[in-house]
């Protein structure tokens, strides 16, 4: 009781109010917040303290900055039910909902003129001239029909395939190592309303996370820079639930090295056999593959977690 009480008394305060609304649509990091709620770095700080020390708010560091989100879990869903009892036309909350939107299209901005300065392609699907949408179209194909549950999106990128399957899920997290990619699928999932999507820093090698905490994992256009790719799907596999279901989305064998070369891909696509290989031995039963052409062959690898006898 005194855990509950001590997380209804963090929330009963109009700026900590104010801060959760703001991290119910997604992250936000201290200067952010400064520039919406118009208070003073220091003031806020003390407020984000207090919230996450209540467990109503979740605190995450990447490179120099930290990022504030609700939780997952009874904690999460103890804040979602505060904030369900404010009234949707208060004019405060108006207010921070029109300045929010200016700050998401200022991290926009900034995101992709960092991506420019430094001459890197955001999206690798157009700087490969491939079939984006008949690629998507084929991967919906390969899942079964109705709610696919709990997502996680290996090497999410700028969080284009949590933003295909946010319909059909409860929830997503997309992981990925590069904070730039973040920023952009941060500000793709602010834009589009999809607040049970959240992305994360972190190393496909050694996920934060439980064992079996989801229902589907998607890896695309991630393994042919893995230096060993069989790991990765070994660490896919252990956080998929019994039954489990797991599609890898990259490019088959090709000859194009140069091309390989330049993006600093590690491996020229892949075959049927090593993919079955390496899922095998993650404990994943392989499925029928798929393949999409174009200027570079795609190929889908639907595979299901085997369940323990």
């Amino acid at each position: 009781m005194e855990s509950l009480l001590a997380s209804l008394r963090a929330a009963a305060e109009p700026t900590r109010l104010r801060l959760l609304a703001l991290a119910a649509r997604g992250p936000f990091c201290v200067s952010e917040f400064t520039a919406i709620l118009g208070q003073s770095q220091p003031r806020l700080s003390r407020h984000l303290r207090l919230l996450c020390e209540a467990g109503l708010l979740e605190r995450s560091r990447e490179g120099a900055r930290v990022w504030f989100d609700l939780p997952a879990g009874a904690a999460g869903a103890l804040a979602r039910v505060i904030l369900d009892r404010l009234p949707g036309n208060d004019p405060v909350l108006e207010a921070d909902r029109r300045k929010t939107a200016r700050v998401l299209a200022e991290r926009a901005r900034i995101a992709s003129e960092s991506f420019v300065r430094q001459g890197a392609d955001w999206d690798e699907m157009r700087a490969l001239n491939l079939p984006a949408a008949t690629v998507s179209q084929a991967l919906l194909a390969l899942l079964p029909e109705g709610p696919l549950g709990r997502l996680i999106d290996i090497g999410t990128g700028t969080g284009g395939a949590l933003a295909l399957l946010a319909p059909r899920i409860t929830e997503g997290l997309g992981i990925d190592a590069s904070s730039a990619m973040l920023a952009l699928a941060r500000t793709r999932l602010a834009r589009d309303g999809l607040t049970h999507c959240v992305v994360k820093r972190a190393d496909m090698y050694r996920l934060p996370l439980s064992d079996g905490a989801f229902d589907l994992a998607i890896l695309q256009m991630v393994l042919h820079y893995a230096e060993d790719p069989a790991e990765v799907l070994a660490e896919a596999a252990r956080v998929l639930s019994p039954e489990g279901r797991l599609v890898i989305v990259d490019l088959a064998r090709h000859r194009r090295r140069k091309t390989a070369e330049r993006l600093a891909h590690r491996w020229p696509g892949f075959t049927d056999e090593e993919m079955g290989r390496w899922l095998h031995a993650a404990g994943l039963h392989p499925g029928p593959a798929t393949a999409v052409s174009g200027p570079l062959p795609v190929r889908l690898w639907p595979a299901l977690r085997e369940p323990v006898v």
